[in-house]
């Protein structure tokens, strides 16, 4: 199976604050450091960090060399990164204690259009994977072309916006979303996570659901079954990149074999390590370290 994730690489400037900014107001940054990111850019280090062979398709500006080499340098094949006449996305994130505020230009990926499109998916075929998430223009074009050459379609549908209303969610199928992303797509504002989890696999049954939630762990709906597992406690740092992490993760489990509930304990233990450290990309782990880190807690279950 080829694995394509067509999604943003932006450019992160990340400000350590005391608490976010207000409105009217002008604040000092603690710190100031710029990384590598975007969620498409991201979740392809996730993956190739935890072992698959990942290519990635999107689009950088003269400034965004930068952003190709990272991927390159962490074993993701960058055949299908083109150049912009835009410059790249950025993001403005303000950490404070641990969580964070973002603001997102996003420059070149909203640059990709059908035509980019057609000539990428021309080297895939059926049954073959695509991983996608709502940070480049023309999304329902890309699940659209996908589902009709027989691809599978796993998609973060993050950040939610109006576009996605137009997106043809029902192809996919695996929907990857936080807490406030299923709220949103089941329109269900219960504060009962299997409640939201239990709507969003209702709206869309082929898909199987995932939903992370933070420090109380993550659900999933998969054929029927409904399985949580709770979040494992450690120092909070960043927590910026966690749930690109966690998707890498969770997809790359089930590649390799896994079963659905343990890709979730994965991905969350995945997940942990990666809100310790600062930054985006730079904070994922590798499927070692994860493994390693499983082998320690757990008994000899075969799971790895």
């Amino acid at each position: 199976m080829k694995l394509l994730n067509f999604g943003s690489l932006n450019i992160d400037h990340v400000y350590t604050m005391d608490y976010f900014v207000e409105g009217k107001e002008t604040q000092a940054a603690e710190t100031y450091e710029h990384y590598v990111g975007g969620k498409g850019l991201n979740q392809s280090v996730a993956l190739a960090a935890a072992g698959q062979k990942v290519y990635h398709a999107g689009k950088i500006g003269a400034d965004g060399t930068m952003l190709r080499d990272f991927l390159y340098a962490h074993g993701v094949d960058t055949s299908f990164v083109q150049m912009s006449a835009c410059p790249s996305g950025h993001a403005v994130i303000q950490v404070a204690h641990g969580e964070n505020a973002i603001i997102v230009f996003g420059g070149a990926n909203q640059d990709v259009d059908e035509t980019m499109i057609d000539a990428v998916l021309e080297h895939f075929s059926v049954g073959n994977l695509l991983l996608a998430q709502n940070e480049i223009s023309s999304l329902d074009q890309l699940l659209t072309k996908a589902a009709a050459k027989g691809m599978k379609i796993a998609l973060n549908p993050s950040p939610i916006d109006e576009r996605l209303q137009r997106a043809p969610l029902a192809l996919c199928d695996l929907l990857l979303v936080n807490e406030v992303e299923a709220a949103a797509l089941s329109e269900c504002d219960s504060s009962d996570h299997e409640k939201v989890l239990l709507a969003l696999a209702d709206r869309y049954p082929k898909a199987q659901i995932v939903m992370t939630c933070g420090g109380e762990g993550a659900w999933s709906h998969v054929r029927g079954e409904t399985m949580h597992q709770p979040a494992f406690s450690v120092p909070v740092v960043d927590t910026t990149c966690a749930g690109d992490t966690f998707t890498g993760f969770y997809l790359s489990a089930l590649l390799r074999g896994h079963s659905p509930a343990s890709a979730l304990r994965i991905a969350c233990k995945a997940a942990s390590f990666s809100i310790q450290r600062a930054g985006a990309a730079p904070s994922i782990p590798t499927w070692e370290e994860v493994v390693t880190e499983e082998r320690k807690e757990t008994d000899d279950s075969g799971n790895f």
